[in-house]
């Protein structure tokens, strides 16, 4: 089977510091209105119990990408490891990437008059470097994994919150392990 990165985000270490979009706007020198990496809130009665849960959140690197089968101008592809990645001189600025996306992650510049997505830091990827946002993050919440690899149960394709996945088959794999028990206080 061939290698396939994706993103992995353990909900239950993320403690929402945003940490991984500052670093993610430096190292991609981003304008200010970019955001390739989000933090989503978790609702916080989404596992039952009210507690404050935060994930990470970026192009997914699907293996049906939405975004490269819209383009008109063929500026998206996809390599053999599963990162897409969009050429920027490509992109007329149409923005029916964005529309297609079911997750909402090209991000239009109106600057440029373009759009742009994260491409997992390939650069980087590619010198056996870490992307910007694994790097940074001082608790180890995102990693990039062979998702193809991940097997064991705790690696989830669904999250609360998280897209219908049906369409696009989202790389991205989540941990949520801990058990949410409510605290009485006596």
């Amino acid at each position: 089977m061939a290698k396939k990165l994706g993103f992995t985000v353990n909900i239950d270490k993320c403690i929402g510091c945003s940490a991984c979009e500052m670093a993610c706007k430096n190292f991609n020198e981003l304008e200010p209105s970019m955001r390739w990496r989000k933090l989503q809130t978790i609702k916080e009665d989404a596992f039952g119990t009210p507690t404050r849960m935060s994930m990470s959140l970026a192009c997914n690197h699907c293996d049906d990408p939405a975004c490269l089968k819209v383009c008109p101008k063929s500026a998206y592809t996809k390599r053999d490891d599963g990162i897409v990645i969009q050429d920027h001189e490509k992109c007329i600025g149409c923005k029916m990437c964005i529309e297609a996306c079911p997750y909402k992650v090209p991000q239009y510049s109106e600057e440029e008059k373009k759009t742009s997505k994260c491409h997992m830091c390939y650069e980087r990827l590619d010198k056996g470097e870490l992307p910007g946002c694994v790097q940074t993050c001082p608790v180890g919440a995102i990693k990039v994994e062979d998702v193809s690899t991940l097997t064991d149960a705790k690696y989830k394709k669904e999250m609360v919150g998280f897209p219908d996945i049906s369409k696009t088959h989202p790389a991205t794999r989540f941990v949520k392990e801990s058990k949410i028990e409510r605290v009485i206080p006596s």
